[in-house]
């Protein structure tokens, strides 16, 4: 019998190099860096893998919701089963980034990345590096969810199944206003001086937390104040000022700008043709509907992010879904099962919609 760690420990971190990568822009990266972790073994058969993808300014440890220990045995990945492969997304700071690549390529230099440029990468660790030829399944939150649905269209027999939490396929006309909000915000700081700053923004960045709060949970979610009892404050006051002063500490404004201008050019519609597939020239239905794996999606039924209507459409469109969404009052985080309630309802969809 196979003894589980009390808690879910750190994955093994690892670095991935790619040579003069050529991204969707045309731009081409001298050293295109991936960090990534891996939890568990890959079995001798190199058929036990499941990918993590990260979601915004998220690090290697950010699904540890959804895996298990002996203090959560009620959690759905096992890594005593299942090797398990977490990534960083292209502008977290870690893997290749605005704030850590060298001239000619450094600040607002850098080129913007789209998630199929992230995907494509992260398609050569698995293959190149890790010499895993398919995947048990993706299982994306939010920007991870936009990767989950990415790879079904764009590598549509490389994985069994895919799970998309709080994330759409396309990023819809409001999702980009949104966001265009919140880079206008780090913007407008004079001190970012079009990305060439010597010192941060500072309030650009107290701005951004501001913006993003007001969409992250729901209107109930402020109405009942369920913030209460969360760590994020005892009083609104407090929990306004933790917003503003440390939403993502530390954070640098320029990678904050490429994830989210990752984020606003989301669209599996946009998709080339590719080995196994067509191109689908904008039309993100004829994508959709392309997509061959069975496909659990579970939106929040109360997401400003990635409102449950878009969701819905999509869903539409891919002929083996199982639409799922969850119950819960706390907007986008819910598909991060920020909360007891959310945690349980998708760990346990999860194991079903996994099991042999």
């Amino acid at each position: 019998m196979t003894t589980l760690p009390a808690l879910a420990a750190d994955p093994e971190q690892h670095e991935f190099v790619i040579r003069n990568f050529k991204t969707e822009s045309g731009a081409v990266l001298p050293e295109a860096r991936i960090v990534y972790g891996t939890y568990g073994k890959l079995n001798a058969a190199r058929d036990n893998a499941v990918l993590l993808p990260s979601h915004y300014m998220a690090q290697l440890t950010g699904y540890g919701w959804l895996i298990k220990s002996a203090a959560a045995p009620e959690l759905a990945l096992d890594p005593a089963k299942r090797f398990l492969v977490t990534t960083e997304l292209f502008g977290n700071g870690r893997s290749s980034s605005p704030s850590n690549t060298p001239a000619p390529f450094d600040g607002p230099r850098f080129p913007v990345m789209t998630v199929r440029d992230n995907v494509e990468a992260v398609h050569r660790l698995l293959v190149e590096e890790l010499k895993i030829p398919h995947l048990k399944a993706v299982i994306g939150f939010s920007m991870g969810a936009q990767q989950a649905f990415q790879w079904a269209v764009s590598y549509p027999n490389f994985m069994d199944q895919i799970v998309a939490t709080a994330g759409t396929a396309k990023t819809y006309g409001h999702g980009i206003v949104r966001l265009e909000g919140q880079v206008a915000a780090i913007e407008a700081d004079p001190v970012f001086a079009a990305g060439e700053y010597k010192t941060p923004p500072t309030q650009g960045l107290q701005a951004f937390g501001m913006v993003w709060a007001g969409w992250l949970f729901s209107q109930e979610w402020w109405r009942k104040e369920m913030w209460r009892g969360t760590g994020r404050g005892d009083t609104l006051a407090e929990v306004i000022q933790n917003f503003r002063t440390r939403f993502i500490p530390g954070a640098d404004a320029n990678n904050l700008i490429l994830q989210m201008r990752a984020w606003q050019s989301n669209d599996v519609g946009a998709t080339p043709a590719g080995a196994d597939h067509p191109g689908f020239g904008g039309d993100v239905e004829a994508a959709l509907r392309s997509i061959r794996v069975p496909v659990l999606y579970m939106p929040s039924e109360t997401d400003l992010y990635f409102p449950i209507g878009d969701a819905r459409y999509e869903a539409g469109f891919i002929p083996r879904v199982q639409f799922t969404p969850i119950p819960s009052l706390w907007g986008h985080t819910a598909g991060a099962a920020s909360n007891p309630a959310d945690k349980q309802f998708i760990n346990q969809t999860l194991a079903k919609f996994l099991a042999p």
